[in-house]
């Protein structure tokens, strides 16, 4: 056990973010299990957007995420694809 007083306060804050990110890890294998076992467009948006909160927060490193992301999306057949924000956002080329 620490004696000093900026060590007790560490712990303390130690074990608030291991809570904390157990339960985002938690939350993570959960739905990427739901997605994977049923493949809809709600059960895979809902993982994405646990994905993305897990890799913000540095849980996972961000090229995992991408590849967890790239494999949910690959279980949706071609015609269900779901748009990300940047393909909605981009604009038609002008021609001269």
């Amino acid at each position: 056990m620490p004696v000093i007083k900026s060590a007790k306060k560490k712990l303390r804050q130690d074990k608030k973010r291991e809570e904390k990110n157990a339960k985002i890890k938690k939350l993570l294998s959960d739905n990427i299990k739901k997605a994977t076992k049923k493949p809809s467009e709600k059960t895979i948006i809902s993982a994405v957007k646990v994905i993305d909160k897990a890799a913000k927060n540095k849980i996972i490193h961000k090229n995992k995420a991408a590849r967890i992301k790239s494999r949910l999306s690959k279980l949706i057949p071609a015609k269900k694809t779901v748009k990300t924000a940047t393909e909605k956002q981009s604009k038609p080329k002008k021609t001269k």
